[in-house]
């Protein structure tokens, strides 16, 4: 099975780039102007879809803090009232490096803006790693294998995969 199909002009990424606010690491831009993964982002035609998993990050953190009493250490004393943790929990992941979604809930941090990055599968607080950089993600994730290496250190990111 093939699992890639064509890529994006370096316009379409750069469209896309402002649209959603976002910068594409730039290994993820060359990826994206050579092929695409089949089921991933059409970021000409998606808008709903990705609008949806770029707010997904926080909304599965929101959640897990919610419905199944989690919450961050670095965030301080948990607030009683839930519009009060709903807050605090947007206010910190707008702090944080933004995540890219690649190809259902896996993402990329948009920083920092160098190659390398490592690719997290995000559901909430049960976050892992899914390869330590994009060509290690997309062979465990098209080769069935699930092996990671050293993998760059992203602030909060990877603080919750040690969680």
């Amino acid at each position: 099975m093939n699992n890639w199909t064509s890529g994006f002009t370096q316009s379409e990424l750069d469209r896309a780039q402002e649209r959603y606010d976002i910068r594409f690491p730039p290994d993820l831009a060359a990826l994206l102007l050579d092929r695409s993964p089949v089921g991933g982002y059409n970021w000409n035609a998606d808008d709903h879809r990705i609008q949806e998993m770029l707010a997904w990050p926080t909304e599965l953190l929101l959640f897990d803090v919610d419905e199944n009493g989690l919450w961050w250490p670095g965030w301080g004393e948990r607030p009683a009232e839930k519009g009060a943790r709903q807050e605090v929990v947007r206010d910190a992941v707008r702090q944080v490096r933004k995540l890219i979604p690649l190809l259902g809930h896996r993402f990329i941090p948009q920083t920092p803006e160098i190659a390398g990055n490592p690719v997290f599968s995000m559901h909430g607080f049960d976050t892992i790693y899914y390869g330590a950089n994009l060509i290690e993600y997309f062979e465990n994730e098209f080769g069935g294998t699930h092996l990671i290496g050293e993998t760059r250190y992203v602030p909060f990111w990877s603080d919750i995969v040690d969680w």
